[in-house]
C-alpha cells in the first residue's frame, strides 16, 4: 500500500461497531477464529579455548600465553525483558504496520487504556509513534512503512476496562521491521543482529505472520524458511504462540468470508507448503482487513475504518499472554456484584 502525508483538514471517519466475540471460538458470523526504535547495548561473550603452537613448526612456542577472547554467539544484550514480546513477519507491503497500528488502536480506544511503559528507553518515541498512527487511522490514512535495517521496538502497558480482577494489565513489546529485512533470510540468509538477538533469546514470544491476499502465493517458500529459522533458534512450533494472517482481505471484494472453509481453501491453494506446516502443528490462522481501501488523488484512503478483525487479533493476543479472555464475564460472585452494582 502506498503511504501519504497527514492532512489536518481530513474528516474523521466513522468506525464500524465492534463485534462481540470470544478469542477461543472457532468462528463468528463473519470471521473464522481458530481456536520507537530501540538501540541495544553490546555484550561480547568470551571463549576460553586454548591455542597451542609447537616450536618445531618454525614458530615460537606460545602455549603458555594467556587465552585470547574470541567473539562468539550473539553480540546484542537485550534490555527490559520483563514483557511479552510480539514479533511481526512479512514482506514489504504485506500490511504488518497497518495490523500493528490497528491492534494498538483497538486496545487504546475500545478495550481499555494503552500507554508507553515508562521504565524503558523508548518511552518518548513510542508516544510519538502512537500519536501519529492514531491520528492517521481516525482520518482514514494508512501508517508509514517501517524503515529498512532498523528494528522498531515499542513497549506498552495495556490496562483492560474489564471489571473482573482476573482480567489484569499486561506489558507488551512489539517488534517490527521492514519487509526487506525479512526477505534477507531467503536461501539460508540471516537477519541483522538486532532482530536475530530477540529470536535467539529465551523470552515470551508471540509471532504474527502476515501475508496479503494479493501476494500470498509468492510468499509461501519464504514463510516456510521462517518456520525453519524459528526451529533452529529453539522455538519449537508446538509451543510457540503463532498465528498466520491473510491481510488485505478487502481486495477480494468483501470484508468477510461467507463460510470458514473459504479461508481454508484460500490458504491451501495459495500457500500449500505453509498450509502443511500450519496444520501439522495446529497453528492459528485468520484474515485481516482495516476496511475498504480506495485510491484517490491524494493516495490510498480507508473509506470506513473496520476494527472487527483487529478486535479478534487483539483478543487472541491477550488470551495467549494472560490465559484469560479479554471479555471474560467474571467469576460467579463477580457477576452477582456487577449485576447489583453496574
Amino acid at each position: 500500500m502506498n503511504n501519504d502525508n497527514d492532512n489536518s483538514q481530513e474528516k474523521e471517519l466513522p468506525e464500524e461497531k465492534e463485534t462481540k466475540s470470544s478469542s477461543n471460538k472457532k468462528n463468528n458470523e463473519n470471521i473464522p477464529i481458530p481456536d520507537s526504535v530501540s538501540t541495544e547495548s553490546t555484550q561480547v561473550p568470551v571463549d576460553t579455548r586454548k591455542t597451542k603452537i609447537t616450536s618445531n613448526t618454525g614458530y615460537a612456542d606460545i602455549s603458555q600465553e594467556k587465552d585470547v577472547p574470541l567473539i562468539t554467539g550473539n553480540p546484542i544484550d537485550i534490555k527490559n525483558i520483563d514483557s511479552n514480546f510480539v514479533f511481526f513477519f512479512g514482506i514489504s507491503g504485506s500490511g504488518k504496520t497497518v495490523i500493528l497500528s490497528a491492534i494498538l488502536y483497538y486496545y487504546g480506544t475500545q478495550a481499555g487504556a494503552l500507554g508507553p511503559k515508562l521504565d524503558t528507553q523508548n518511552t518518548k518515541p513510542a508516544k510519538a509513534l502512537l500519536y501519529e498512527w492514531f491520528t492517521k487511522l481516525k482520518k482514514g490514512m494508512l501508517p508509514d512503512r517501517s524503515p529498512l535495517n532498523q528494528l522498531t521496538r515499542l513497549d506498552f502497558v495495556f490496562k483492560p476496562n474489564n471489571k473482573s480482577k482476573k482480567v489484569t494489565p499486561i506489558n507488551l513489546t512489539f517488534l517490527e521491521t521492514a519487509g526487506g529485512n525479512h526477505s534477507d533470510i531467503s536461501r539460508g540468509g540471516n537477519y541483522i543482529n538486532s532482530i536475530d538477538a530477540y529470536l535467539s533469546s529465551n523470552i515470551p514470544l508471540q509471532v504474527i505472520i502476515v501475508t496479503s491476499f494479493d501476494t500470498a502465493e509468492g510468499d509461501d517458500v519464504l514463510i516456510n524458511e521462517f518456520f525453519d529459522l524459528l526451529e533452529t533458534k529453539g522455538k519449537n512450533l508446538n509451543s510457540v504462540n503463532l498465528i498466520l494472517v491473510i491481510s488485505k482481505w478487502d481486495i477480494s471484494g468483501r470484508t468477510g468470508v461467507s463460510h470458514e472453509e473459504e479461508l481454508e481453501d484460500f490458504i491451501q491453494l495459495k500457500l500449500p507448503i505453509t498450509n502443511k506446516r500450519v496444520n501439522t502443528f495446529e497453528l492459528n490462522k485468520t484474515y485481516f482487513t482495516i476496511g475498504n481501501v480506495i485510491s484517490t488523488a491524494n493516495g490510498e484512503r480507508i473509506e470506513e475504518v473496520n476494527l472487527a478483525s483487529a478486535e479478534l487479533l487483539s483478543k487472541w493476543l491477550y488470551q495467549n499472554i494472560s490465559g484469560v479472555p479479554l471479555d471474560y464475564e467474571g467469576t460467579f460472585l463477580e457477576r452477582i456484584k456487577f449485576s447489583l452494582f453496574p
